[in-house]
């Protein structure tokens, strides 16, 4: 064997071609190299519902990406063929558990990596270069990914995006839906559905996970905060769980007494206003105020308030000063400082 003719150059680049290509685990699966059982297989159920061909039908590269995927768990997944994986490294691939280079064909066992003597297949040249710590050991490494390359960049998570909502007030008590449009960084508007969860409070941020920007380099997406207000309403207003209402009622109705009948997130209730009811009276309904799963519902709380007519003749004044001068009261003798 003429050992000049394996130092060539176009020697040298037929055996590199005919290297298997190497296939880093641990980036496929996202992980680092000292992730836990838990960490390898969090990582591989997130991945495998991404890329699984059910869901990505018409997605070839998806289909490829679940087999590697699959692939990569098959192997971290099981302590003894990783330890393997880890000891040889991961610019070949494992041959029925023998290790890279150790498995049996049928032209008798394959060499093992040890035995591979470099200076022999390309010559002088490259045994010196690998003794000084340069040459072909760094370019290997470059082939197996088993050093840093100059100028990769890093894998990084996507930015997350804010946004900010109002919600009607009935919304953030009973809970619904809405539709947010979302404008992204390269300039792109979205519109997405936003559910906004039963008793909501204001200033609260709802995150909506794996949906905001890109990630670089592999990296995960951000997500998207949607802080919420909530707008006024024109009768209710919250208090931790009770609900306080405005209820308007007649002259004749606070005089005499009614039954008036008064919304609630619960539906309609009568409300029993005694005679005598003056304003700024609140009559309690318990039960019929915020209402959360799991959690004890509070309370509304119906603040009575006397409407006159707009209307009033002569002889209506005439009718409310006799009732007066009937009925002498002081209204604000407890009134102070």
């Amino acid at each position: 064997m003429d050992r000049t003719s394996y130092g060539s150059n176009e020697h040298q680049q037929r055996f590199l071609l005919a290297l298997p290509m190497a296939k880093d685990y641990y980036k496929i699966l996202e992980i680092d190299r000292g992730a836990s059982a838990d960490e390898i297989q969090k990582a591989y159920r997130k991945l495998a519902r991404k890329f699984h061909p059910d869901l990505n039908p018409d997605d070839a590269s998806a289909r490829q990406r679940f087999q590697e995927v699959q692939n990569a768990f098959d192997v971290l997944n099981d302590p003894k063929k990783r330890a393997q994986y880890d000891r040889f490294g991961d610019g070949f691939e494992s041959s029925g558990g023998g290790g890279p280079f150790h498995g049996q064909g049928e032209a008798g066992p394959r060499p093992g990596f040890q035995d591979v003597n470099f200076e022999d297949l390309f010559g002088q040249q490259f045994g010196k270069e690998q003794a000084t710590g340069g040459g072909f050991g760094d370019f290997f490494r470059h082939f197996t990914g088993g050093g840093h390359q100059a100028g990769a960049q890093p894998a990084a998570r996507g930015a997350d995006l804010l946004h900010e909502i109002t919600v009607p007030f009935t919304t953030a008590i009973q809970g619904g839906e809405v539709q947010v449009t979302v404008q992204r960084r390269t300039g792109k508007r979205e519109a997405i559905s936003v559910k906004i969860p039963a008793g909501i409070e204001e200033g609260k941020k709802i995150r909506l996970r794996g949906q905001g920007e890109q990630g670089t380099a592999g990296g995960p997406p951000g997500d998207i905060l949607i802080q919420v207000k909530v707008a006024r309403h024109p009768f209710f207003q919250r208090r931790g769980n009770d609900l306080d209402v405005r209820v308007p009622i007649t002259l004749a109705e606070a005089a005499v007494g009614a039954k008036v009948d008064i919304p609630t997130p619960q539906g309609t209730i009568t409300l029993s206003v005694p005679p005598g009811t003056s304003s700024g009276t609140k009559l309690r309904a318990r039960g019929h105020g915020l209402k959360i799963s799991r959690k004890q519902a509070g309370d509304l709380l119906a603040e009575i308030q006397i409407v006159l007519p707009k209307n009033l003749d002569a002889d209506d004044w005439i009718q409310i000063k006799k009732l007066d001068s009937k009925h002498p009261m002081d209204p604000r003798a407890d009134l102070s400082w």
